[in-house]
Parts: structure tokens; C-alpha cells; sequence
């Protein structure tokens, strides 16, 4: 196999860097050892929390023998990581469109194997990330470090070379796995881990639609939601520094798919978006749905808008949706610096299904006060913000994954640049707002939101303009893509 480090789409990597990169992967081994010939056994199991919503059976690496075998014809990896929750939600969608589609999904989370070496880097790569976006709350550290790591740093073909190096180390827990089964990665160290073991038909779904090197994978085919995002990655662009013109992406490794959205979401667009215009001209409550990371770099916004927004809910003007994903200690920490929010707040811990009943009857029915969530459990945290999306008016985030979902958006401030071209993109398709780097210009979208008569309007019309050209139906296509690679 050619050494994915020291070519890549044929630019050559300086001996300089390559050298790096090589030092890189002798300090991970030194650190967390090399289990190359390790032979993990495979046990297959139905997943106990999201297996009958979205067909997910697990891939597991412990002793045991395996009721379940994989489906040589129906079956398709979905490969991530957990690194917040952004690349859990794009596995959701790919498992839930694959499921539509008739095809059976199984879900290989390459940072829950606490034994192999593959998830001993990627927690402590994940680790490490976690502490930079929690200090990215420091201006000077945001300006100096944190930005530019997530906007000119990981956009270097340098940064892959050593990216590869480390995931020639994480191939090891695909060893057992058919190697025919298409392999769908939603970070790209899973579809390189892939393509290091020599799966045949990996397809690398890029998240963001600013072009780094960062989400390169050679040897797999390359799903961008944006065409903004397209010529970017075919040529390179800024990858090799000093304004080098790089060789280009090969046409047939790139591929434009649109937005992975859930089933779920997609096949309800319409009646969803009607839903919240008649909320809107009957004067129900608007609904906002704030969905808070465990960093807490976005806890302060989040405290403002909530202080803001108590008359209303009060007056029943609005209503609030609060998930705080598996991080209970935010909402904590919420209900002590805003203690006026508890007397109007219901709680939904823990309980999965009463959160699923809860969200498919506000659909329909009427929502009054605050309503917080937490659940302990990863795939329930990341899922229940989806399950509430439909029933919801405006969706508050960062500009992150969830500025490609099929629902109106009030985009608070990003928490790493790259994340800026998502709020860009969102306000280009008419789906979302600006992005609002401050607090005073949030609570003033949140103002235009609830006594504008027009901009909730022209959203859900975007939305569903954009939904009859295809742009929600990314997941589709990156099954069907998988597939056929396949089948070829």
C-alpha cells in the first residue's frame, strides 16, 4: 500500500514533514502501544437505544461468540467518533437513511473500544479538543490559538500526513470486519482507519464546508453537503501554504450530495413547516429549542437569552426547549445563576421513552413553560435534540452540524472559525440567520423572531424550496453512493 503520508492526491509531502508525521506516530505508539497484531474479536449486537428507531445494530470488540453476522448484502458500516456530538447526529442520519432505504446499519464507534490503541488516540485527541474549545472563551487564546488551529492549521495537507500516520494505528479494529461491506465514515478518521485496512468501498462524509486537509482520506470517495465547499476541495486550495497550486483532487474522489439530514426529518418537512406557521398566526407560543454542548463555552448566551425570554414564557409568548445533552451539570448550573426559571421548568431526565412521548404529542398539541433534557446516555442525549426539531419553531446553536438541518435557525456565535461557513451557507439557502457574535444581536433575532411576521415565513418556505431540489438529501445519497460502490 503507498505511504498515505508521503503523497497525497499527488502532492508530494516535504521530507521535513513527513519526518514529522513519522515522529508522530512513534510518540503515540510510545504513549499508547501497537496492537497491529492484535486480533479483536467481533460481537454484533442490536443497539438498546437507537436500534428499533433507526435499525442500528453495534460493532463490539470483546470475547463472546456473535448471535448476530453481518449482512454481506444489506449491511453498511457507519464509522465515527464521539468528539461532541456533532459526528454522532451525522451517524444518526446516515443510519436513519439507510434504514429508509432498506439496508441494515451497523454502528462502529472507533472511541469506545477502551482497550485498542485506536481509541486510546482518538480520546486523547478528543480530550485535548474539548479543553481548547472550553478555552476558546479566553479572547486571546481564541485569536491566537484556537481560530487559527480550526481555520488555517488543520486546513495543511502537513496535518494529514500526520493524521494518516496516527490512523495506520486505529485500522487494527476493522481486521474482522468483511472487507466488501461499504464503510461510510462521518470523521475522517474512521474512513481512513478503513482505507488503512483495506476496506474496499469507503465513502469519507466531510462535515464542514470550509476545505481543510484535515478531512482527506485517500483511497475513499469524498462527500461535501456544499458546493461552496466543492472547488475548495477539488484544487486544494491554500492546503500547501505560501500559495503553492497544489495538485488537484482526482473527479471522481469528490462528490456533492447536499445536507445529511434523518428520514425522519426529510419526509416531514411540509406538514412540520405548516405546523409552525399555523402556531405562528394562531398567537400559540413560539418555541425555541436551545441545544447546549458539555464544553459550556455558549452557557453564558444561553443564560441571556433564557433571562430574556422568562416574561414571555410567562405570559405564554414563548416556550422554551433546554437539551443539555448528557451534561446535567449545565442545567445545574443554569437553575442556580437563573433561580426564577425553576418555578416554570419541568424536567425530563433519564426517561427516553417519556422524552419520545413527550416530543411526538407537542407536534400537535400545545407546549407552555420551560422544558429541560438530559439523558445519561450518548445515542439518547444526541437524538432527543432531533426528535424535539419537529415540533420546534427556531433552533438555537452555533453554526455547527445542526446549521444543515431542515428547520428555521438563529445561529449564535461559532466556537472555532470554520464553523463561521456554516452560518453563511444557512443564510444563503434562507434557513437560518446571520451568525450573532454577540449577545446583544442574539436577543435582537430573538425579538425579530417572535414579533416579525415575515422571517419565520420566508424560512419555512426556503425550507421548503429546498427540499424539492434535493438539498436534505445528502444521507440518501451517500448511501445509495456506498452502495453502488459495491455493486460496481
Amino acid at each position: 500500500m503507498n505511504d498515505k503520508s508521503r503523497v497525497i492526491f499527488g502532492n508530494r509531502i516535504s521530507d521535513k514533514d513527513y519526518k514529522k508525521a513519522c515522529n508522530t506516530k512513534k510518540k503515540s505508539i510510545k504513549k499508547f502501544g501497537d496492537d497491529s497484531n492484535v486480533d479483536y474479536n467481533i460481537v454484533i449486537e442490536k443497539n438498546s437505544h437507537i436500534g428499533d428507531s433507526l435499525g442500528v445494530y453495534d460493532v463490539l470488540l470483546k470475547d463472546g461468540e456473535s448471535k448476530e453476522k453481518f449482512d454481506t448484502e444489506k449491511g453498511i458500516i457507519v464509522g465515527n467518533i464521539r468528539m461532541g456530538f456533532g459526528h454522532y447526529r451525522i451517524s444518526m442520519a446516515m443510519a436513519s437513511a439507510a434504514k429508509a432505504l432498506g439496508y441494515k446499519p451497523y454502528w462502529m464507534d472507533l472511541n469506545s473500544y477502551p482497550q485498542t490503541t485506536c481509541t486510546k488516540v482518538i480520546s486523547a485527541q478528543n480530550d485535548l479538543y474539548s479543553l481548547g474549545s472550553r478555552l476558546s472563551k479566553n479572547k486571546l487564546f481564541n485569536k491566537f490559538i484556537w481560530e487559527p488551529a480550526n481555520y488555517e492549521w488543520f486546513r495543511k495537507l502537513s496535518y494529514n500526513a500526520a493524521d494518516q500516520k496516527n490512523a495506520e494505528l486505529m485500522a487494527t479494529v476493522y481486521k474482522n470486519v468483511p472487507k466488501d461491506i461499504p464503510v461510510v465514515g462521518t470523521h475522517v478518521w474512521p474512513a481512513q482507519a478503513a482505507v488503512h485496512a483495506g476496506m474496499k468501498n469507503v465513502v469519507n462524509a466531510i462535515p464542514d464546508n470550509w476545505p481543510m486537509a484535515l478531512h482527506f482520506a485517500e483511497g475513499s470517495v469524498h462527500t461535501i453537503q456544499c458546493k461552496n465547499a466543492y472547488m475548495g476541495y477539488r484544487i486544494c486550495n491554500g492546503m500547501a501554504g505560501n500559495d503553492a497550486v497544489c495538485h488537484p483532487m482526482p473527479n471522481d474522489d469528490l462528490v456533492y450530495v447536499g445536507h445529511y439530514i434523518d428520514h425522519e426529518l426529510v419526509s416531514n418537512i411540509e406538514a412540520d413547516c405548516d405546523a409552525r406557521m399555523a402556531r405562528k398566526a394562531n398567537g400559540k407560543p413560539m418555541r425555541f429549542l436551545l441545544t447546549i454542548g458539555g464544553a459550556g463555552a455558549q452557557k453564558e448566551i444561553f443564560a441571556a437569552i433564557i433571562k430574556y425570554l422568562l416574561p414571555a414564557i410567562k405570559d405564554q409568548k414563548a416556550t422554551l426547549y433546554v437539551n443539555v445533552g448528557d451534561y446535567k451539570n449545565v442545567w445545574d448550573d443554569l437553575i442556580a445563576e437563573i433561580p426564577e426559571m425553576k418555578a416554570v421548568s419541568t424536567e425530563h431526565f433519564n426517561q427516553f421513552e417519556a422524552t419520545s412521548k413527550f416530543a411526538e404529542d407537542a407536534i400537535t398539541g400545545d407546549v407552555t413553560g420551560i422544558h429541560g433534557f438530559y439523558h445519561e446516555n450518548i445515542f439518547e442525549a444526541v437524538y432527543c435534540t432531533n426528535l424535539l426539531m419537529r415540533s420546534c419553531d427556531v433552533l438555537v446553536t452555533k453554526p455547527s452540524e445542526l446549521a444543515f438541518y431542515p428547520i428555521p435557525k438563529l445561529f449564535i456565535k461559532r466556537v472555532g472559525k470554520h464553523e463561521m461557513w456554516g452560518a453563511i451557507h444557512s443564510a444563503e439557502m434562507g434557513d437560518g440567520t446571520l451568525e450573532c457574535r454577540d449577545i446583544p444581536h442574539t436577543l435582537q433575532m430573538i425579538d425579530l423572531f417572535m414579533k416579525d411576521e415575515k422571517l419565520l415565513k420566508d424560512m419555512c418556505d426556503s425550507i421548503k424550496v429546498n427540499k424539492s431540489i434535493g438539498l436534505y438529501d445528502g444521507a440518501y445519497k451517500v448511501v445509495e453512493l456506498a452502495m453502488s460502490m459495491k455493486n460496481k
